[in-house]
């Protein structure tokens, strides 16, 4: 099993599971004296649902059926080669030839086979994509029907990537200038961090000079040869595998596959890559890495040997065992972060794979400004602690009580699972070589092993995964040098390292304190609405019931609870009303904290979190029918009993700090944070306030502002998926029906409803303080609300149309941008309000040039009706989006959360598909004339502050 450090992280705590013992049964199609697939040589049973199988050519194929969602499939094809098989004139020649296979083949025409897809309901980046890594490049389709003959168009499509690519002159520099525009967009402080990271860490590895998005010298000279070099040489059957999983016969996906992939000509394999050299020995070495826009991190390491661990059942129980203890670490880190007065951000420990070639064990430590060396030594003194003294039983009971309780939830859960986590499963086999087993085997392994995990096995495990942090390597970064530089650092580690420590005393378990709200409710109405069969209730106290029972996901339950109020309660006087709402669950409960919180709810598949909506505050989430009571107590004392904890408050306070120093640190986040009270002349209620008003906030003011709409405002509660319909009632009335008396109605609050849209619409010029080349043009019109169905059905369309049509002009002709955008926004809560908006990152030196791309397009959507096949490549996907929006609980849960205070949208929602089918040619051509006409957009342009005379 190999763990690899990819992309931005420097460590991982992998939690695996054990499993059977069995020996695993070699496929009927491979012969026995080969092994090809790591189960053969593994003692782990493979999960019998899959069909494995390979061609005379080499290459091989994974094959699942499966029914969640039904009618649909996922289709992925896997080249076992990235960026690390590019030769160093090949640096971004992985990813630039995944960006070719959208132009052009043998059987599919330069430009066609997006629109072939889009054709069949498949939405471009939605639904048809890919992704190129280190070491595989994965192309993806969604497919949103699974029937025969469009899984044998995906099939094709594959077939015609695998070898077939017609890769002509004219597309590769076509090409060329989306892949710079996408290497330009990523270019960032982020970028830059991770690239400073991996020269620190590992000076010399090949991996930290082959980053997917490649170098500007090659990207802007490789030619049509370069790329039929590289994809000769790794685009071979021995380097593929095929993966398929959805509701379809295997046997004629199998046929499918045999009849497009049997001609492909066998190849040798191309050459293993090396990911180092990595000097094992590297300690000792100070790195300060600076930017305004980066959040202060002290990162701690130490390099040890890679350990070739294939997965095996004794592997297992050794990775659980040792991430145990990685998560006892980060639980004790954890707990100190959420203290009143925390030494740190946040803290983190663990131990990862650099490909194969290394192990890094890391601390990891996020300090306020200026605070690194108080979370330093509090962070390397609970390390130390743990590594010396071990845990205590309660500990690692928590830890294996979440483990456990994860396995039995896969286990009850196994014959509904979805094609992706299936899919996962499949590719984690490719990627990852980890053997993919039934969830009842595991559950199997692990009861049976729970009697060695130990306190004192688990800290052996840990002690032997982690490297020792001797003499490390210390890395900090920030946006200030730390005081006393890297001596200072070293200083500050060493004292911590040879400070006096006490083991960690056992806790006292707390039992849970919110079991009995008082008499249960007694049930008033109790009524089924007729056209989607949902079950509406209403209790004595005004407490409202939604019930939907579905099969689509075994021993699974999707709740919504929302209560009056939401982000109407702000005012102009009082903008920030509720701008702590979602970090109230911080301030844990009245008779518990977030921390204990965590320890008492231990194992149980609950949780509680508040987001606020325009009229609401909503808790929402997934939980099962034997956590159900427990969860609807926890859902019912976070509204009634909330903590308003000091810790809550400092959380959002030093969230806030760093929130204002990094605002304007990109284009779109400069765009984000201004265009609120651009839009709407800067009423308070949607304009970033200054940071001296949001450091004046506290739970003391929320409580004022919310405190009666928690108390006493309309709730509605919903539930949806696998529950006995009079026990859940049962279970509502003792908790939510049981509360005193509530409004029975969410309030209008038509005052609050009022928004506006700018009358100026002169250009507003904003800077951000990123690249020198990055700039950010966004054009937004007003348009109107959602009353009218057909018209926002023709606005829905509008807005697909507008997405081709700047995905062609911009992106496919000119090559300026790398994922143009289109958004269509009616409200639901503010009457008559509503925006479409165009934005497109581009080149500074290329504004003009895309400002007069999106005008010329808009103008011709306005002057002629667009052809029937764009409007069909528009409308398909909406329709299958539809088709397929009540396949789950989650799309389930979003009509029956509201299906008693806003019964509307049950009747709108069955006439939407009829809408969407409606909208004409004609239709878009009136509906771009009335409200995309080039003097009533709004041009909001981001650039560099750089750019800007001084």
């Amino acid at each position: 099993m190999h763990y690899r450090l990819l992309a931005l992280a420097l460590f991982v705590a992998p939690v695996s599971l054990p499993a059977q013992d069995a020996a695993a049964p070699a496929p009927d199609s491979v012969p026995s004296d080969e092994t090809i697939w790591p189960f053969q040589q593994s003692d782990i049973p493979v999960d019998p649902g899959f069909r494995f199988g390979q061609l005379p050519n080499g290459m091989r194929y994974v094959l699942r059926q499966n029914d969640r969602p039904e009618q649909t499939a996922l289709v992925r094809m896997v080249i076992g080669s990235g960026s690390l098989s590019e030769a160093d004139s090949e640096q971004g020649l992985a990813h630039f030839l995944e960006h070719m296979a959208f132009n052009g083949s043998a059987k599919v025409p330069e430009g066609e086979m997006v629109k072939l897809l889009e054709r069949e309901g498949l939405a471009f980046g939605a639904d048809t994509n890919a992704s190129t890594g280190f070491e595989e490049t994965v192309y993806k389709l969604d497919l949103p029907r699974s029937d025969p003959a469009l899984l044998d168009i995906a099939l094709m499509l594959m077939r015609e990537t695998a070898s077939e690519l017609s890769i002509s002159p004219g597309a590769v520099d076509r090409e060329r200038g989306v892949i710079l525009s996408e290497r330009r967009d990523r270019m960032n402080f982020s970028f830059k961090d991770t690239i400073d990271q991996f020269e620190f860490t590992t000076p010399g590895a090949r991996y930290a000079a082959r980053l997917p998005i490649g170098v500007a010298e090659v990207l802007e000279t490789a030619d049509a040869e370069d790329l039929r070099g590289f994809y000769s040489r790794e685009y071979v059957p021995a380097n593929t595998v095929m993966l398929v999983v959805g509701d379809f016969d295997e046997d004629i996906i199998e046929a499918a596959i045999r009849k497009h992939f049997t001609t492909w000509q066998a190849a040798p394999l191309p050459p293993a890559p090396s990911a180092g050299p990595v000097d094992l020995s590297r300690a000792g070495f100070t790195d300060i890495h600076l930017d305004p826009a980066l959040s202060e991190r002290v990162t701690v390491t130490r390099l040890s040997p890679w350990q070739d661990e294939p997965d095996l059942a004794a592997n297992r129980r050794q990775n659980l065992l040792r991430s145990i203890g990685y998560g006892t670490v980060n639980r004790r880190l954890l707990a100190q972060a959420r203290m009143a007065e925390p030494p740190f951000r946040g803290a983190g420990f663990g131990t990862g794979d650099i490909f194969e070639e290394a192990r890094s064990t890391n601390l990891i430590i996020d300090s306020a400004d200026g605070e690194w060396e108080k979370g330093l030594t509090a962070a390397a003194l609970t390390l130390r602690r743990s590594l010396d003294s071990g845990f205590t039983q309660a500990e690692v009971a928590e830890q294996v009580a979440g483990v456990l309780t994860a396995q039995e939830n896969a286990a009850a859960s196994a014959t509904t699972r979805t094609n992706g986590e299936l899919m996962g499963t499949a590719l984690a086999l490719i990627t990852d070589e980890r053997i993919p087993t039934t969830p009842a085997s595991g559950l199997e392994r692990l009861r049976a092993f729970l009697p060695y995990i130990t306190p004192a096995a688990v800290l052996e495990a840990l002690r032997r995964d982690a490297a020792p942090l001797d003499n490390p390597l210390i890395r900090v970064r920030g946006r200030t040098e730390p005081e006393g530089g890297g001596e200072a650092l070293r200083r500050a580690w060493d004292e911590a390292m040879a400070a006096a420590i006490e083991p960690v005393a056992e806790a006292a378990q707390i039992p849970f304190g919110y079991t009995d709200f008082g008499p249960p409710g007694t049930v008033v109405s109790d009524v089924v609405e007729p056209k989607l069969g949902i079950r509406e209730i209403r209790f004595d106290n005004g407490v409202m019931l939604n019930l939907k029972r579905t099969d689509l996901q075994e021993d699974r339950i999707a709740f919504e609870v929302n209560v009056d109020g939401g982000s109407l309660l702000n005012t102009a006087d009082n903008p920030l009303a509720t701008a702590m709402v979602t970090v109230l669950p911080v301030g844990g409960l009245g008779k518990h904290s977030q921390d204990e919180l965590q320890s008492i709810l231990a194992g149980r598949s609950v949780g509680w979190s508040l987001a606020t909506d325009t009229d609401s505050f909503s808790a929402s989430g997934t939980t099962t029918a034997r956590d159900l009571p427990l969860q609807l107590q926890l859902l019912a004392a976070g509204l009634t009993d909330p903590g308003y904890r000091r810790e809550g408050e400092v959380q959002y306070q030093r969230s806030i700090a760093n929130f204002f120093k990094s605002k304007d640190a990109t284009p779109l986040g400069a765009l984000s944070n201004a265009l609120g009270g651009i839009l709407s002349d800067n009423d308070p209620r949607f304009t970033l306030q200054p940071e001296t008003a949001y450091r004046a906030l506290n739970f003391e003011k929320l409580r004022a502002a919310i405190g009666d709409s928690l108390e006493s405002g309309a709730l509605e509660v919903a539930l949806v998926g696998d529950f006995e319909e009079q026990a859940a009632i049962e279970l509502v009335a003792a908790t939510f029906g049981a509360l005193p008396r509530r409004d029975t109605e969410f309030k209008p609050r038509d005052q609050a409803r009022q928004r506006s849209f700018t009358a100026d619409r002169a250009p507003r010029v904003l800077t951000h303080q990123g690249e020198a080349d990055q700039a950010l043009l966004r054009l937004t019109w007003p348009t109107t609300d959602d009353s009218d169905l057909a018209l926002d059905a023709r606005l829905t369309v509008l807005e697909r149309v507008v997405r081709l049509a700047l995905q062609e002009e911009l992106r496919e002709r000119l090559g300026k941008t790398y994922s143009p955008s289109a958004s269509s926004s009616t409200s639901l809560d503010y009457p008559g309000y509503g925006t479409f908006a165009i934005a497109a990152s581009v080149d500074i030196a290329d504004i003009d040039a895309a400002r007069g791309a999106i005008a010329a397009a808009l103008g011709q959507l306005r002057s002629d009706p667009i052809d029937r096949d764009m409007l069909d490549r528009a409308r398909r996907p909406l329709l299958e989006t539809y088709d397929n929006a009540l396949k789950s609980n989650t799309g389930w849960r979003g009509l029956v959360s509201r299906a008693q205070s806003e019964s509307e949208r049950i009747e709108r929602f069955l006439k939407t598909r009829g809408a969407i089918e409606a909208v004409t040619p004609e239709d878009i051509r009136q509906t771009a004339n009335r409200f995309l006409q080039p003097a009533a957009g709004l041009e909001v342009l981001v650039v560099p502050e750089t750019s800007l005379p001084s």
